[in-house]
């Protein structure tokens, strides 16, 4: 009875080290596989996204540009000499232009998108700014106003599309 015991434990020892080995060897593997099937899944996720990304910067990149007070107010003229009414025709150039653009936040990162509104918000408070100056009594004045301090200062959105010229060298 002793031998046979001894017998069971000679054969059931290397057979339960055996089993251990490979439960935690296929336990590896499997592991092993769901990360590579991860990684290959993301990488063809991020091949397809990256045309989006770039397009949502691009895209981006035109509104900062319309948005240059010195090019907006050559875009937008006047309709009429009233000066508050040009404020608002300028201020709801950008808007709209904004809102167009709206959806391509889910492409770009959060400190981007916030930079971005920063610097619409700063252009609108420029323009109206401008509009309460003294110096401001009609529409082309208002232009006048706004392009001297164009001259003398940097257009808000520079600022922003230097932040996502480095963020696009980062993507690569």
């Amino acid at each position: 009875m002793e031998q046979q015991l001894v017998d069971l434990l000679m054969y059931s020892i290397p057979a339960l080290i055996t089993g251990i080995i490979a439960y935690f060897f296929f336990r590896e593997h499997i592991k092993n596989e769901n990360n590579r099937r991860l990684f290959l899944m993301q990488k063809d996720l991020k091949k397809e996204a990256l045309p989006m990304r770039l397009q949502a910067y691009e895209r981006m990149t035109l509104f900062l540009e319309r948005i240059v007070p010195s090019k907006l107010l050559i875009r937008v003229a006047p309709l009429s000499s009233d000066k508050n009414d040009y404020e608002k025709l300028l201020i709801d150039n950008i808007e709209q232009e904004f809102e167009h653009n709206l959806s391509q936040q889910i492409y770009l990162t959060s400190d981007c998108w916030s930079i971005i509104v920063a610097a619409k918000n700063t252009t609108i408070q420029l323009i109206r700014k401008a509009n309460m100056s003294e110096k401001t009594d009609t529409a082309n004045k208002l232009r006048e106003v706004i392009l001297t301090e164009m001259m003398e200062n940097q257009a808000p959105s520079s600022t922003a599309l230097a932040y996502i010229k480095e963020e696009i060298t980062t993507i690569w």
